[in-house]
Order: C-alpha cells, then structure tokens, then sequence
C-alpha cells in the first residue's frame, strides 16, 4: 500500500513540475519586440504580390507566424495619426485624441499637427524638422507600459522616415525617438526627449550619408516590365509626374531629378526610404544594444515610403509593385541580423499598417465602377450659400477638414440661435451635397449611443473636445479632390482592412478569420509582456495568440 502511496506522490510531483515548467515556458517573455507599421498597405498586397517575395521576408512571417486575416480600424477617419496612435494605445481617437493628422483647434482657431510641438527645438540639425513631440496624444501606449513595468530599463526606440510614425508609437518617455530631416537627410530629434545631442552611434549612422549615396542611385525595375502583371501600365494619366520627367514610367535616375524635387525631399518618394530604415533599423539595434539582456527591449520603425509611392502612383501601379518587392528584401535583411545578433526564438515582431487606401476613382471609373472626387471648396461654399438663406448672412463656417464642419460659435451665440438646430439644418443640407452618404451632428455623437456600421465608427473616431460641428460620411470610392492618384481616410473596407501578423517568440504558426480590431494589438501585447493595460485601451486580447 505505501509503496502505491509512493508511486502516486511521484506521479503528482512529477507532473506538478511539468506544469510549472510549461507555464514558466509560456510565460517566457521576449527579449526584444520589433513593432513593423508599413503606411498604406492594403490587406491584399501580401497576396497580390505572393510570387514576387523571397523565402525569406514576407513568406517567413507568413508561412511561420500566426495571420489574423481579418484585422480591421474601427474608426472614422483612417490616416496616418490615428493610425499609428491606435496601434500603440490599444484605443481610438475618441480616447487618445489624435484625431487626424491635421486638425482645426477650435480654441486657437487654427490648424494644428498631430505631433507638432514650438516649445521644443530640433536635435540633430539647425532645421525646425525637431519641432515635434507626443504632447498632442492624451492616453498612454504600450511602449509606456513597457517603460513603467520595467521601471524604465527597457530601451523603447522609435524609428520612421516620417516624425508621427515614430513619435506616437515611441509613446511619451522612451528611450529615444528619431525621424528623418527632408533638409539634409539625416535623422533627428526633439529636445522634448531630455537630450542636448544625438546618441553617438546615431551621429556616426548621419555622417555616412547614405541618404546622398542613395540619391545618386537610379530606382530601376527588380524584374523585366513584362513580369509585372499585377500592375497596369507603367504609364498611367493619374500618376504622379516627378520634375523632369515626360512620362512617370521607370527607371528614375535619382541623381539627375534630385535637383528639380527638393533633393533630399526626394528620397522618401522612392524604394530607397525603405532601404534607408531598414539600415537605421539595424544601426538602432547595434548601437542600442537592444535584445541582449533579460529586459524586454522594444524598437517601433515605420516604413513610410509605401505611403509616399501608393499616394502618387495608385495601388495598382508598377512603383508600388516594385516598392514591395523591395521591402520585402529589407524585411529578410532585418530577419537575418535578428537571428544572428538576438536569436531565434528570443524576440517577436508583429506587422500591421496604419490604414489602406482607396482604388483610383479614374480608374474604377475606367470599369464602370462607381467613385469620384469631392470639391472641399464648393461643399463649404453650398453650406455656406444654405445657411445665408436659412439664418441671415454671416461667415457660419470657420473650417472644413476631414469631412468635418466646425462652425463660428461666436456668431451663433451673437444671432442668438440655438446651435443644435443649426447643427441640424446642417446635417439635412449636407446629405444634398454630391458624394455624402450620411451626416451626423456633433450633438448625434455625444448623445446616442450607436452599435453598427458607419455611424458607430464614426463616433469611435470622435472626440468630444477636438472633433467638429458636423460630421460626413461619403459614399464608396470617393475622397477630396487630389493631386494624388489615391488617399484614404473612410470607413470602407479599402481604407480599414489591414494585414496583422505576429511571430517569433511564443507565436505558434496559423491563421485565424475571427474579427479583430485594430486596437486589439496594444492590449494582446500587454499580455504578452505582462505589462498594465494602455490607460486608455478598449481594446481586446487576441485569444489565439495568448493560447
């Protein structure tokens, strides 16, 4: 009997160990997060342009991560602001604030930058490109998060040609923050971050100007015209003509066009604004010395270049093609430097975007589809012309932007009129306008509660201090009047369904189609590192990445 006894307790210990040992194996946090936005890809691109892709970029995260194919922005409007703040929050711009990436400021009575900042001054350059800071986002990020559980011996660095794509996901203290100076080509700071110089290794990736060696380079095809059958012509009439060119059609000899496009300005337009932060990227871990302890470290790089090239060409030209080709290289060449420097197994990346963008309407059009352009100027001049008639002359409107009305608040008081009829006659008049779908007062936001469709995510993007008097929603396919080929910023399924895709550490490979929301990402993290939630999050943890 006792030795029955004995052989049960042994049993029992046993497994007891083994459970702890696996849920020690579970909880093993990473050594090293790389969070990866890529601006303005679509959700299709990874499918679209499967063939084109080594084995080792985004067939890896695709073949060996786990796919949430289904991941979608939840709010209204889809740019790049809100885009990068939601990521990292794990909420909407009805809670961090960031609710575009200009706004009109109804209390200065102007127009006002997401990330703009004139208290503090640039590090790294005599130019005002450092004139930047998170002070705008009103809730905390995961990278913050981070910062606090750790008490601050993560190493939390933002990376990004463009200043919002790294200083929102950076979060309000990180370790550092970096974005590129279209002046001169290099990277720079802001003296919001505590430092009086760039880091020295920073300095050292600056004076090797690889900005100036990749502009006297020529953006040429990475495979014959012919193979690039996803795309249409390389010639189409609304592309982006580059400054001495004839034809937007390849190959860009960079150093002869550099001169007549702004020079430096000139290389986030190309394939080589990937490139160069992707070595930024490399520089950054190497001189961060990110990833070698038992500190989870946590680098947030944006590749905007995507967004640059997809705004001029439209999503189905041969540059944006092309682009993507290329990235995907960059991706293997930072695979590769985490294996050999981090390890396998000890850190995980995720990739999402901060928006899609929309077809271009001159080519649905072409193929009798629906979609067209809207003329900001002539909607506030019609609302400008009903409100005349309806309430006597005044200037009513003091902005329109991002489909929002924001009205003279002083003149109505004036007028003694009541500002929520105004707001409604408004809302009516609106729906008159060629290319509104719906419309809804500032009132309707702030007073009823909506659960579906447009409406819903029309308030989730609304914030009861900074947002407008009325709001537009238009119909598919449509967008403001642009030099560009395309934009985004509605609630289509162009604009907010983007790829999400996780791997490395403690990710088991798959794919899941279950619904997710973009401000998911930040509140599965925090379980992932066994941080607080973002302060603001309303987001949920994805159960198959936690299983």
């Amino acid at each position: 009997m006792m030795r029955y006894f004995s052989g049960a307790l042994a049993l029992l210990i046993l497994f007891s160990c083994q459970a702890v040992q696996k849920k020690e194996e579970k909880v093993k946090k990473p050594k090293l997060v790389v969070g990866i936005v890529i601006d303005q890809l679509r959700h299709d691109y990874f499918e679209r342009y499967a063939d084109n892709f080594g084995e080792d970029g985004f067939k890896r995260l695709i073949s060996d991560g786990f796919y949430n194919h289904n991941t979608h922005y939840n709010y209204i409007p889809t740019f790049t602001g809100p885009g990068h703040a939601s990521v990292y929050t794990g909420t909407t711009p009805a809670t961090h604030g960031i609710i575009a990436n200009n706004w009109y400021d109804k209390n200065i009575r102007t127009s006002v930058y997401c990330a703009e900042d004139t208290s503090v001054y640039t590090i790294g350059s005599t130019s005002e490109a450092g004139l930047m800071s998170p002070h705008r986002m009103l809730s905390s990020t995961i990278t913050d998060e981070l910062g606090l559980a750790t008490n601050f011996k993560s190493k939390v660095i933002g990376i990004s040609i463009k200043d919002r794509g790294s200083i929102l996901p950076a979060g309000h203290n990180p370790t550092g923050s970096f974005w590129y100076d279209k002046s001169n080509g290099h990277f720079v700071s802001s003296s919001y971050y505590g430092k009086k110089r760039l880091p020295t290794w920073l300095q050292d990736f600056n004076n090797r100007n690889l900005a100036d060696d990749y502009l006297n380079q020529t953006w040429e095809l990475s495979m014959p015209l012919a193979d690039y059958t996803e795309s249409t012509a390389d010639d189409m009439p609304y592309e982006m003509m580059v400054r001495g060119k004839k034809k937007p059609i390849f190959p860009y000899n960079l150093k002869a066009l550099r001169a007549e496009n702004g020079n430096f300005s000139l290389l986030p337009n190309t394939a080589y604004g990937n490139t160069i932060l992707a070595d930024l990227a490399i520089a950054t871990l190497e001189g961060e010395e990110m990833g070698k302890d038992d500190v989870t470290d946590f680098l947030a790089l944006s590749f905007s270049s995507t967004d640059y090239i997809g705004h001029g060409f439209g999503p189905r030209s041969v540059e944006v093609q092309d682009t993507y080709i290329k990235l995907d290289q960059e991706i293997a060449r930072l695979f590769k430097h985490l294996d050999e420097k981090v390890g396998k197994g000890n850190y995980l990346i995720f990739v999402t975007s901060d928006h899609g963008c929309a077809e271009v309407p001159e080519y649905l059009q072409a193929n009798k589809i629906p979609a067209d352009h809207y003329d900001g100027k002539a909607y506030v001049k019609n609302m400008s012309n009903a409100l005349n008639q309806k309430f006597g002359e005044g200037e009513w409107i003091e902005d329109f932007s991002n489909e929002q009305f924001f009205l003279n608040h002083d003149l109505i008081t004036e007028m003694n009129i009541e500002l929520d009829a105004i707001r409604k006659f408004m809302v009516n008049e609106a729906l008159k306008l060629e290319g509104v779908a719906e419309a809804y007062s500032a009132t309707d936001m702030q007073s009823t509660q909506f659960t579906q469709h447009k409406a819903a995510a029309l308030q989730m993007g609304y914030n009861f201090k900074r947002s407008g008097d009325v709001l537009l929603i238009l119909e598919p396919g449509w967008f403001y009047q642009t030099r560009s080929a395309t934009t985004h910023g509605t609630g289509y399924a162009y604009d907010t369904h983007v790829p999400l895709i996780w791997y490395g550490s403690g990710i088991k490979s798959g794919t899941s189609y279950k619904r997710q929301n973009i401000d998911d990402i930040a509140v599965t993290l925090a379980h992932i590192l066994g941080t607080s939630l973002p302060n603001g999050a309303t987001g949920e943890p994805i159960q198959e990445i936690l299983e």
